[in-house]
């Protein structure tokens, strides 16, 4: 963290990035000043006190000068060192300073790309309904309200409902709300009929068929779309691999969405990286760059082998939800299948049973409908 003997004119030239950051003070230890994202910036003291952390906001950079700041910085530090209450100001503890403070600390846990996305959701859909609001004054009602008014884009609301969750339930762990009171707990997500696709046993065949014509022509492409039905790997995963992943028969992946994780591989998915040459570091490496082969690339590879099998509805990441629910159908328990996905959450392996119950509706429906203008 940096370190300066901070003055009216220094701070001034204190520019925002795109991550909250903090500079302390070099005059008076446990004094600083917060820029923010949106080039705002706050006075603060952080400090320990019998092995708490203290952190409070001082005041507005641009409502009063570092002298004052400093002043009121060296009261509530010394108010800390005789165990007397720091009291959180109403600017600390309104959404939107709590919100950038889980981004600046649990921020951290996130990918850069994680980050940038939340951060996105938001400032586009989270702050315009509860900036301003003092974070432990929002109720269930409030965030059942806010979701509702995000009827019209459903993925939209779907994705930001579990960033507000984090807002709120580090709220709670930072002290500025009482625990146990997560108002996104139980919120409903939006049901996106159509939205998650699984293929069945003739369509895996035609898929394979198609592969298998192209495999001479295009062999890492068919190889990666091979990997993705026998593993169960997101795209990207697959996509980036290194043969220094590839150790005992399984994939050493270093930076799943999920984090570091091991996959076991299968004797087929063995099998399709053995045919593979190592011409590069990467497994499958780009024609043009010394990096990956380009999502692109596969995106687009993807598109012409759906089409010429006949499956112009299903996604990429289809191939996933198909292996989810096959292990799912085959017999295999919720918490082995969530370590086949890399699932940190038992729930989000919980869904493919329901999906894969709806599937299974949705078609003995559809074959009763079918047979009975026939039988009757």
């Amino acid at each position: 963290m940096a370190k300066l003997r901070l003055t009216d004119s220094r701070i001034k030239t204190l520019n925002p990035a795109k991550t909250t950051r903090d500079v302390r003070d070099a005059v008076l230890r446990g004094f600083g000043v917060r820029i923010l994202p949106s080039g705002g910036k706050r006075f603060f003291i952080h400090t320990q006190f019998n092995g708490q952390r203290v952190w409070k906001l001082i005041g507005d950079a641009d409502m009063m000068g570092v002298a004052d700041a400093r002043e009121a910085a060296r009261s509530a530090l010394a108010a800390v060192r005789k165990g007397q209450p720091v009291v959180a100001s109403p600017d600390e503890t309104s959404f939107e300073a709590v919100a950038e403070d889980v981004f600046s600390r649990y921020g951290r846990r996130w990918k850069p790309s994680t980050l940038k996305v939340n951060r996105w959701y938001l400032s586009n859909q989270i702050l315009p309904w509860f900036r301003g609001r003092q974070v432990a004054d929002i109720t269930r009602r409030d965030v059942q309200d806010w979701f509702m008014s995000l009827h019209a884009t459903p993925v939209a609301a779907d994705r930001s409902a579990p960033v507000l969750s984090v807002i709120m339930a580090q709220a709670e762990v930072y002290g500025y709300r009482p625990a146990g009171t997560n108002p996104c707990k139980g919120i409903r997500r939006y049901r996106r009929k159509g939205r998650e696709r699984f293929l069945s046993e003739a369509e895996l065949r035609r898929l394979g068929d198609v592969l298998s014509l192209h495999a001479t022509e295009r062999q890492w492409a068919t190889a990666v779309i091979r990997l993705l039905l026998l593993t169960g790997c997101r795209a990207g995963e697959i996509r980036t691999l290194q043969w220094r992943d590839l150790r005992d028969g399984h994939l050493h992946l270093r930076d799943s969405k999920s984090g570091p994780r091991i996959v076991w591989l299968s004797t087929p998915s063995r099998d399709v990286l053995a045919e593979l040459p190592k011409t590069s570091r990467w497994v499958f490496p780009s024609p043009r760059t010394d990096g990956p082969v380009s999502k692109t690339a596969v995106e687009n590879f993807w598109v012409r082998v759906r089409s010429e099998a006949g499956l112009e509805d299903v996604r990429l990441h289809d191939v996933r939800h198909t292996y989810a629910s096959l292990a799912i159908t085959t017999g295999e328990t919720v918490p082995v299948v969530g370590r086949l996905l890399g699932h940190n959450d038992s729930e989000t392996t919980l869904k493919y049973i329901h999906l894969a119950e709806s599937a299974a509706r949705d078609a003995a429906d559809m074959m009763g409908t079918f047979l009975a203008g026939r039988i009757s």
